[in-house]
């Protein structure tokens, strides 16, 4: 079963990996390279919604975006919907220096997919977890900081990383839903 979905990012890592984990659905997305607004404001959802509506205005075809945060608890959420604006500034070492002994965090990932004008639908997942005492690999993000729960290992270093991930797990939602949506109406 194939599709043809855009997926809107300026990141080739997020469109890979993304790529990587739908693909095990039999859903496949086409790149739409593309800088979307951030808009500035502490709810994931509303930056996820704008981005999947102002992609839509760009290509006019089914799109999804992924937007994600890592929400630090000593920090009060921070970085959060601001994460991309924390890594690009002061990245993980400057996260390493705002830290606290208490070092619990979640990674939130919202998935908006768009296929008419105005009509967004969000799918979520949530990965508890905490913050590692020093920097392990060397992928892309948040990933060589960032430790699962019931995991020893950061992200950068599990092999599984996309079948345990907070974007595996919306991607998972999307994709059921997708699918029993294109059964549903025997396409």
């Amino acid at each position: 079963m194939s599709s043809s979905i855009f997926f809107a990012s300026s990141n080739e890592n997020k469109f890979k990996e993304a790529s990587a984990i739908l693909s095990r659905f039999g859903i496949s997305l086409e790149f739409f390279k593309c800088k979307l607004q951030e808009i500035q404001t502490n709810s994931l959802e509303e930056v996820a919604q704008h981005k999947a509506r102002q992609a839509f205005s760009l290509c006019s075809k089914p799109v999804m975006i992924e937007d994600d945060g890592l929400f630090i608890s000593s920090l009060k959420g921070f970085p959060g919907p601001y994460s991309s604006y924390a890594l690009d500034t002061i990245g993980n070492k400057g996260i390493f220096r705002l830290l606290s002994k208490q070092r619990s965090a979640s990674f939130r990932s919202i998935i908006a997919y768009c296929e008419k004008e105005g009509d967004v639908i969000l799918f979520d997942a949530n990965v508890r977890g905490k913050i590692s005492k020093k920097i392990h690999g060397s992928k892309w993000g948040f990933d060589p900081i960032f430790i699962p729960e019931g995991q020893t290992l950061t992200y950068s270093q599990l092999k599984n990383k996309n079948i345990m991930s907070h974007r595996y797990l919306a991607l998972k939602k999307f994709a059921n839903w997708y699918l029993h949506k294109k059964k549903s109406s025997g396409r």
